[in-house]
């Protein structure tokens, strides 16, 4: 099962993950429920607090949206953290925009790097 959250709620989304998971297992027939394989969080370009406007390009887009650039962020990320704590499933796309095609994989490096700093 895949959950999609969105990365706005903060913790939120963790008690929303715990409650679709405890669904599962209540509506399951089968001895060993299959519970939340993977995670897709929306919204995940709005989570950082700061805007930076693209410093790579003069598209004038904030980073978060600029279309130029790999996927990255510094912001909260701590709602997501604790998601895949709580599931043990992996945050398989994070969205950046409003269509398919910002999807993005998320960029584990960066994140436990920023959460480092």
């Amino acid at each position: 099962a895949l959950f999609v959250g969105e990365a706005l709620v903060g913790n939120d989304a963790v008690d929303q993950l715990k409650k679709f998971n405890a669904w599962l297992t209540d509506l399951s027939t089968a001895p060993t429920p299959r519970l939340v394989d993977g995670i897709v969080l929306t919204k995940f370009d709005t989570v950082d607090e700061k805007k930076r406007k693209c410093p790579a390009f003069t598209c004038g887009r904030d980073e978060g949206l600029c279309t130029h650039l790999p996927f990255t962020t510094e912001g909260k990320v701590g709602a997501a953290l604790s998601m895949v704590y709580e599931s043990r499933a992996p945050i398989m796309f994070v969205g950046c925009g409003q269509t398919y095609s910002d999807l993005r994989k998320l960029n584990v490096k960066h994140i436990v790097s920023s959460l480092l700093r």
